[in-house]
């Protein structure tokens, strides 16, 4: 192992067994009309997550753990109609990334954060660090999509797998395993969790705005997690961002995984995420991370 190497893996690697569990707490955010639950976990630099489509800030619980663990402050907004948060439906990504940025006037006293956003999350941070780029340091885009469109039967999938309540569990399982989870992963661990209408608001909200008010974020730094088996997000769109902005996008790529990313290579997207917020920017050694860490699945999953 090079020196450079543990650095990096030692960066990462958490406060040990004998820390004690960084404590939460909660608070209510006013952006405009709209209010939003906000969880708070740990101390240090902050780092804002944003959720994915129709589904709240747990699905960070492990991220944040780690990052709280490593000497961050976790911001946990919900996005507005999910858990507690409330408020109009979005018009456009706009509104959704002025809630965020109300999140860090409030919680973050207006310093800039870092942001990772995951999926539908990720269009949200590009579009608050578009906006609102003194507020925003660095960003984690994890399953970043936006360019390169879905094919139908995707489409189709992505639609069934959000519609909790509304399809048998089984038609839902096979749609999420054919969009979300890579083979061998078990997709039944996301058969709950959706919000079924704010999936209804976040589609039009993107719909109504233009890809390119958001695609290049603004001016931070941006690391790309790619997964390889990844349909809604396919590595083409990463491919378009490193090409387009240069030096300033670093691009990982995850085997094993899709765009469940989260639940699917929890450990692994901690490293990496870990080791670029404290830093380091060499995209060979930030590859190294992951493909020491990654998991392969149970084959035997459905």
């Amino acid at each position: 192992m090079t020196r450079r190497f543990a650095i990096a893996s030692a960066l990462a690697a958490g406060t040990g067994a004998c820390a004690s569990a960084p404590r939460a707490e909660t608070a209510e955010v006013r952006s405009g009309d709209a209010r939003i639950a906000v969880r708070t976990l740990g101390e240090g630099a902050p780092v804002l997550l944003i959720p994915s489509l129709a589904r709240g800030a747990e699905d960070f619980d492990a991220l944040a753990s780690a990052l709280a663990g490593n000497g961050f402050q976790v911001i946990l907004p919900d996005p507005r109609g999910i858990g507690g948060s409330s408020g109009p439906e979005p018009a456009s990504l706009a509104d959704l990334a002025d809630d965020a940025a109300a999140v860090i006037d409030q919680v973050a006293h207006g310093a800039p954060v870092d942001v990772v956003g995951h999926a539908f999350g990720q269009r949200v941070a590009r579009m608050l660090a578009a906006r609102h780029p003194a507020k925003v340091r660095n960003l984690v885009l994890l399953a970043a999509g936006g360019r390169v469109p879905m094919p139908e039967d995707v489409r189709q999938s992505l639609v069934l797998s959000v519609s909790q309540g509304a399809a048998p569990d089984a038609e839902r399982l096979s749609a999420l395993q054919h969009v979300f989870f890579a083979r061998g992963q078990d997709a039944r661990v996301w058969l709950s969790g959706w919000t079924p209408d704010a999936a209804r608001t976040q589609s039009a909200a993107t719909q109504a705005t233009c890809v390119d008010e958001w695609w290049g974020g603004g001016a931070a730094p941006v690391l790309v997690v790619q997964a390889l088996e990844d349909p809604i997000a396919p590595p083409e769109n990463a491919e378009a961002l490193a090409r387009e902005f240069g030096e300033r996008v670093r691009v990982v790529r995850l085997p094993h995984a899709s765009h469940a990313i989260l639940p699917e290579q929890p450990e692994a997207v901690a490293v990496v995420v870990t080791a670029y917020l404290n830093g380091l920017r060499d995209p060979l050694v930030l590859q190294r991370l992951v493909d020491e860490t990654v998991q392969a699945p149970a084959f035997g999953a459905r």
